[in-house]
């Protein structure tokens, strides 16, 4: 017997008498080894029970707190649209007010006397036209060499010798003699056609040959000279900053190839290359829209530009947004820092 205990092994299922044991005899012998069993009724719905994982809780305070957030974004909402919208009334309001009292006539004398109290007028004066969305291309065309002539006639009428138009697209310079026969007969409607005082006009873009014709041969050589002229650049957005990414490979070939020293290289350098290739920094700088959106201007010439806009100005361009800029760069306090 004990010979066949051993040959069985140790996980044979037989006693020490070698008997083969049964089912209800096994579970016996391992029972004392289980850990106790407990029989849990069910928990019921009405049962405040926190140890729960699937128990259902009203969550009251999340509920609470988005309602107080819904109703602090509401007020604070409503506050705001109520205040945009009165300050969009006043400045309508003043808007209109100022451009019955301002009103210029389309006559040069009545610039003049606005402008006459200003202690300076800038020099060079630039402005930011936009080609409207709205309506056709025509008659957004046809807007847009409107606002540019009622512009330069102001600006000859305030005794501005430059005057530089930025127009994203560049509409305005895919035809300049189109464009000077527009602001000629402006011109004309508001200087008459033989004023000694009617201001000579050239117009100029970027990478394009000039075009100033010939003075009236109405009017005779001496009176010609002395007329007042007017310079007008016409710039897009290709005049921006991809003019200074052509002066920077311009400037590193240069100096790979041994023709100019790294040393050479200075602001007063790019500077006077920005300037003859597109234009000097202006004054003045006018955006008609109703904040301020530089899209696309060429940032170089703005460092140190005198920016002017109106706020929530929908009328577009309005001759009282051009005195007003006028009158606040004559009051400006231009300092430069060392």
């Amino acid at each position: 017997m004990m010979g066949g205990l051993r040959n069985a092994g140790p996980h044979a299922d037989i006693d020490k008498y070698g008997r083969r044991l049964s089912a209800t005899e096994r579970e016996k012998l391992l029972k004392p080894y289980l850990p106790p069993v407990t029989i849990k009724e069910p928990p019921s719905e009405h049962t405040n029970d926190r140890s729960g994982s699937f128990h259902h809780r009203p969550r009251v305070r999340p509920a609470i707190r988005q309602l107080v957030y819904s109703l602090v974004f509401t007020v604070v909402h409503l506050f705001f649209s109520i205040y945009i919208r009165v300050r969009q009334l006043y400045h309508t309001i003043v808007g209109r007010i100022l451009t019955a009292v301002h009103y210029h006539h389309r006559t040069p004398e009545l610039i003049r006397r606005d402008v006459k109290s200003l202690s300076k007028i800038p020099k060079h004066l630039s402005v930011m036209l936009e080609l409207s969305p709205e309506g056709g291309k025509k008659d957004s065309l046809e807007t847009l060499l409107n606002d540019a002539c009622e512009i330069t006639a102001w600006s000859a009428s305030a005794g501005v010798p430059t005057l530089s138009i930025y127009e994203r697209t560049g509409v305005l310079k895919a035809s300049l003699p189109n464009l000077h026969r527009h602001i000629s007969r402006t011109l004309t409607a508001y200087f008459g056609p033989n004023s000694p005082m009617r201001p000579t006009v050239s117009l100029r873009a970027p990478n394009m040959p000039s075009y100033s014709p010939p003075y009236s041969p109405e009017t005779n050589s001496n009176d010609a000279s002395s007329a007042p002229h007017l310079n007008i650049i016409l710039i897009d957005a290709t005049d921006g900053r991809q003019t200074l990414v052509d002066l920077t490979k311009t400037l590193a070939e240069m100096s790979q190839h041994g023709k100019l020293s790294p040393a050479d290289i200075s602001n007063d350098l790019i500077d006077a290359e920005i300037n003859e290739s597109v234009m000097g920094e202006p004054d003045l700088l006018i955006l008609f829209g109703d904040r301020i959106v530089l899209d696309g201007y060429p940032p170089w010439q703005v460092r140190l530009t005198e920016i002017f806009y109106a706020q929530d100005n929908t009328g577009g361009v309005g001759y009282h947004i051009f005195l007003r800029a006028l009158y606040k760069y004559a009051r400006a306090e231009i300092r430069f820092g060392r």
